[in-house]
């Protein structure tokens, strides 16, 4: 896409995030459903040709693969050709079969052109193209930036695995944690969505224009029609057929593929939203780049914007998963088209997701740790202590430790090293536990965080 043309789209994933956008264009732009489609009626052409049929013999090697060249070398003279075709045709899809049979002629097999697109309705090709084009988009583009995520934070994770750091639950001080244990926690999450997300299928509707291959069955009673489509949806394509159908897929598969990636989002979000907290509180710094402009009025300001725009093209791309998730699966009766115009938008999350992918990996190579600041807040907070040395008191047969801990520390803001010595001094245990007790400081206080 032209500069000039990236600055004209209204959309800004097609415009402003372009670069970041562009490895998805392939999959979901419309040359690349045109190909997409173009690939299932060929590889359905050809499959025909293995059925025995007599109108059909075999193919010759070289047929085949200047069959399969009509869609592998297809460019974008050939899209502006398809488009050219539907200004007649009225009908996308029916524009993608005639440009199939124009093809036919220099391979020999002219004479065969009606069985390009034979007894198949529109939905057999768009419900087998566009998951292709998804499960292609996934494998390809949308996982490894995933697992690119992932990976730069079990680095930071085992990076900072001993670097403690005071906790805040509620919003309020609370037992000390180490910072790569906290990043760990992501990890955790993360490996765990993300295998859920995996384990999804792309499904697939083939069955003609009600989902009982009528046109088939009356033309050539004698084939298994189910067992022919389980083959090439299955083998050929390597998607899951759903059956049976009414004209067009369930979408049951893709709503569980929507709330999958809806629920990595919602992680990452997460994510976005305690490194800000972090940022906020001075434990980060962030690597200045020469020349950014943190605010147009604060020149001192360097903003979390990474993390910002993660978050908000997560926000997006959720809110657009969402929709396709709870509307795709319903129908009138044996189809509406609803689900047309809704699909020709499934690549636009995938869009706001890559780009918040970028900008949170960004945001995390820029993040450089102020570990002055992580100990200065654990040193003025030594009332996190409490719960070590009431858990030891417990142990020790001491009178309600819980309450005198509380009496102590609860809304006293003047809790420190020697407040907290003093009050061990005066407990009733023996010389050995106020040793261990006063071992206990906010920094090692940390459990098995650390580990």
């Amino acid at each position: 896409m032209s500069e000039n043309a990236a600055l004209n789209a209204i959309s800004p994933i097609d415009g402003r995030y372009r670069r970041h956008t562009e490895p998805l264009a392939a999959y979901f732009s419309e040359a690349g459903l045109i190909q997409y489609r173009i690939r299932v009626e060929v590889e359905y052409f050809i499959a025909l040709h293995g059925l025995g049929l007599p109108q059909l013999p075999g193919l010759s090697a070289e047929q085949v693969e200047g069959l399969r060249g009509v869609y592998v070398g297809f460019d974008a003279a050939g899209a502006q050709e398809v488009k050219d075709i539907e200004k007649t045709t009225n009908h996308d899809v029916k524009a993608v079969e005639y440009y199939i049979k124009d093809r036919l002629a220099p391979l020999g097999l002219a004479d065969r052109s009606e069985f390009v697109h034979f007894g198949l309705t529109s939905q057999d090709v768009n419900n087998t193209a566009i998951p292709l084009s998804m499960a292609e988009a996934t494998t390809d583009v949308l996982l490894p930036a995933l697992q690119s995520v992932r990976d730069d934070l079990a680095r930071l994770a085992e990076q900072w695995a001993a670097v403690p750091m005071l906790a805040r639950t509620h919003g309020q001080p609370a037992s000390p944690v180490t910072l790569g244990k906290e990043l760990a926690v992501f990890v955790e999450r993360l490996n765990h969505a993300v295998a859920q997300f995996e384990s999804v299928p792309f499904a697939a509707k083939f069955g003609g224009a009600t989902g009982g291959f009528n046109a088939h069955h009356v033309a050539y009673p004698e084939v298994d029609w189910h067992a022919f489509a389980e083959q090439f949806v299955g083998e050929e394509l390597g998607l899951h057929r759903s059956h049976p159908t009414t004209q067009i897929e369930h979408y049951d598969y893709l709503a569980a593929w929507c709330d999958a990636l809806q629920r990595i989002h919602t992680i990452l979000i997460d994510l976005d939203r305690d490194v800000w907290h972090y940022i906020s509180l001075d434990y980060f710094k962030q690597k200045v780049v020469a020349g950014e402009v943190g605010s147009s009025a604060m020149p001192h300001k360097v903003n979390p914007i990474d993390f910002e725009n993660s978050e908000g093209n997560l926000g997006m791309a959720n809110a657009l998963l969402a929709h396709l998730a709870r509307k795709l699966p319903i129908s009138r009766l044996q189809r509406d088209l609803t689900d047309s115009t809704v699909l020709r938008n499934v690549g636009v999350p995938i869009g706001h997701s890559l780009v918040a992918l970028n900008a949170l990996r960004k945001g995390l190579g820029k993040l450089v740790l102020n570990e002055a600041r992580l100990k200065a807040d654990l040193e003025a907070q030594w009332a996190v202590v409490a719960e070590a040395i009431q858990t030891i008191l417990r142990r020790e047969g001491v009178a309600k430790p819980y309450e005198l801990l509380k009496d102590l520390t609860r809304g006293n803001a003047g809790i420190d090293a020697a407040s907290i010595a003093a009050f061990i001094t005066g407990l009733p245990v023996s010389d050995a536990v106020r040793a261990e007790l006063r071992a206990i400081t906010p920094h090692n206080y940390i459990g098995t965080a650390g580990a």
